[in-house]
């Protein structure tokens, strides 16, 4: 179970997810293996965050690719590192800044990627050099989100194919129509620290003219009071909440971040760990939406942040129209389909 929120640093957190993934990466080769026993199938698709399954999946000798519905870490022009949520910086301080955080960034997972590399070695399969090189083992990586989303514009990987977001989820039933402008408060699914989010946003939001739904996912649902404009659930189907929404406010998973700009939304995003940094920070840089920081979360600053967020559902659709112009689920199937010819 991933548990990075017993960690108070970013470095702890970041330690925490990669014992999690290692530890988990064992189960993976097994799990895998025998399905490929099983099914007997032509071809793999795999997830990027499974080392394990990538791993056993270069050993099968099965062509596959890799998924990646989070940013990937790889090192382009004007491509600041992954993880800290930073800017993209130009010049020479730039590049040094970005050589730096690159350099302390192999150093601290150099242990993980040697425990990885045992791994490999046991399935028969050659090392990698650094964690942002597994995904790329594979013969196409179907890369989840469009260019426009991203800080660099060409040089990449010509196995790197842009499909768009992963939209769907099980049918559910027309919310019906409100009467006012809608805002959906959410939380990450797999458990964080993040339940201020929903407090904060039933607090900065009372007494706006706008209706709430705040879905709490991993969190008690019973814990919050809400307002008397809004209603907090544990789960509801946001493919039905966003075509009414005027704002979402979000930790900033990739999922609910794309999910919502798909629709048109604006965001608020108020990051608590993980890769929540990189997505809020790309988020403001394409003028999509707003952040805050956890260590800045009031009531007055989310109700700001959230009334400027609104003014940007503009620059929202034409993300929207940029993710639909990738070709989504078709698009990868294609690739997948390509990635069985030359095989």
């Amino acid at each position: 179970v991933l548990d990075d929120w017993r960690e108070a640093s970013p470095l702890g957190q970041v330690r925490r997810v990669m014992e999690t993934w290692l530890a988990r990466a064992p189960h993976e080769v097994d799990d895998l293996r025998a399905a490929i026993a099983d099914a007997r199938p032509d071809a793999l698709v795999v997830d990027v965050n499974s080392w394990g399954a990538i791993s056993a999946a270069e050993s099968s000798g099965l062509p596959f690719a890799v998924y990646a519905p989070y940013f990937l870490d790889l090192a382009l022009p004007g491509r600041p590192p992954f993880g800290l949520g930073l800017a993209p910086w130009r010049g020479p301080l730039g590049w040094l800044r970005d050589a730096l955080v690159r350099a302390v960034g192999r150093r601290t997972v150099r242990p993980f990627v040697a425990r990885l590399n045992a791994l490999r070695a046991g399935l028969g399969v050659g090392p990698v050099d650094g964690l942002s090189d597994l995904a790329l083992t594979a013969r196409r990586v179907l890369y989840l989100t469009a260019e426009a989303f991203e800080h660099a514009h060409g040089g990449w990987p010509e196995k790197v194919r842009f499909v768009g977001p992963g939209l769907w989820e099980p049918p559910s039933p027309p919310l019906a129509r409100p009467a006012r402008p809608l805002v959906l408060v959410t939380c990450s699914t797999e458990l964080q620290h993040d339940g201020r989010l929903v407090e904060v946003a039933l607090d900065a939001l009372a007494a706006e003219d706008v209706d709430v739904i705040a879905t709490t996912a991993a969190l008690d649902p019973a814990s919050f009071r809400a307002p008397a404009n809004a209603r907090v659930v544990r789960y509801e189907s946001h493919g039905a909440i966003l075509p009414h929404a005027a704002a979402v406010v979000c930790h900033g998973g990739m999922g609910i971040t794309q999910k919502a700009l798909s629709a048109g939304v604006p965001v608020c995003v108020v990051p608590f760990g993980r890769d929540q940094l990189d997505v809020a920070r790309h988020v403001e840089l394409a003028g999509v939406g707003t952040r805050v920081a956890p260590g800045k979360l009031t009531a007055p600053r989310l109700r700001a942040a959230v009334r400027d967020a609104r003014r940007l559902a503009p620059a929202a659709r034409r993300m929207a129209d940029a993710f639909a112009g990738t070709g989504g689920a078709d698009a990868a199937a294609r690739e997948v389909e390509a990635l069985l010819a030359s095989a």
